[in-house]
């Protein structure tokens, strides 16, 4: 571990052990700036000169406090967070600290109710010098597409469902969209998954693809699921060219064209065999 320089709140930082005290340790970055470790945080092996990776934030009397703890989400970062309490000023968030995280009322988009989860960025206030969360992310998003093209793999965190598909975070930075006809999986708001970029708009947003790009992976990827599926359930799946759309979707996370095409594959490569009562895997 490298000793940080500055103190960093809402981040990681990796201090030196300076003083041991009944109340904790205090930890010293290299500009001399220390904060105290609480009692509650502190092991056996935690020495004098040690170095300790901390999170740091404020407590309720707005003083900066190091715990071993991580929350569920640091400065700059996205999450889903259920609501713990409200107030006329705002709403708390758990965000997996003792101290939870404020939402302001001003930065809701509507009000928050106790046991809701909302999908939110950890941000600064440079009024209050203090984290807090945000539910206004329009503003948090990059217009400027650095470095994307085409077809490229991209991390995705699914925010919001709309009448045409799902918003996406798109690496950290970027706003993106699924559309619901590219979609043949299930979908979990805050559950980062892998995607593909599918156009790149003049208004800075993204349409995306969960499937890769290129129809020969896709057949075969498509292929390989089918055929893995098969080998999972003893050879025999009650499936054919005739099933309904909506239930190849929910079973292969297909479309029917897709899982039609690849049963055509197998079939030719004399790997299955077809039957009004499903597919059959030859030689199992």
């Amino acid at each position: 571990m490298t000793l940080n320089q500055y103190l960093e709140l809402g981040k990681l930082n990796t201090l030196r052990a300076d003083r041991l005290t009944p109340h904790g340790i205090f930890l010293m970055a290299a500009n001399g700036k220390d904060v105290l470790l609480p009692q509650a945080y502190v092991t056996d092996k935690m020495l004098e000169n040690s170095l300790i990776e901390v999170f740091l934030y404020t407590d309720s009397e707005d003083r900066l406090i190091a715990t071993t703890l991580q929350p569920k989400a640091m400065l700059d970062q996205f999450a889903l967070l259920e609501v713990v309490d409200t107030a006329k000023f705002g709403a708390f968030l758990d965000w997996g600290l003792p101290k939870d995280l404020l939402c302001p009322t001003k930065l809701q988009k509507t009000p928050f109710k106790i046991g809701e989860k909302h999908f939110v960025k950890v941000v600064y206030d440079e009024k209050t010098h203090r984290l807090v969360a945000s539910e206004k992310l329009g503003d948090f998003f990059d217009k400027k597409l650095k470095g994307l093209y085409l077809h490229q793999e991209v991390n995705i965190i699914p925010i919001l469902k709309t009448p045409l598909g799902y918003k996406c975070i798109v690496n950290d930075r970027y706003e993106g969209l699924i559309f619901h006809n590219e979609i043949f999986e299930n979908i979990t708001i805050g559950e980062e998954k892998k995607a593909y970029i599918k156009t790149i708009r003049k208004d800075g947003n993204i349409d995306l693809t969960l499937r890769a790009i290129g129809s020969a992976k896709k057949n075969s990827d498509a292929t390989d699921k089918i055929y893995q599926l098969l080998k999972e359930n003893n050879g025999i799946m009650p499936y054919n060219y005739k099933s309904d759309a909506e239930l190849i979707k929910e079973v292969f996370s297909m479309s029917k064209k897709e899982f039609k095409r690849s049963l055509t594959k197998l079939q030719e490569e004399n790997k299955i065999e077809i039957k009004d009562t499903g597919i059959y895997l030859k030689n199992s």
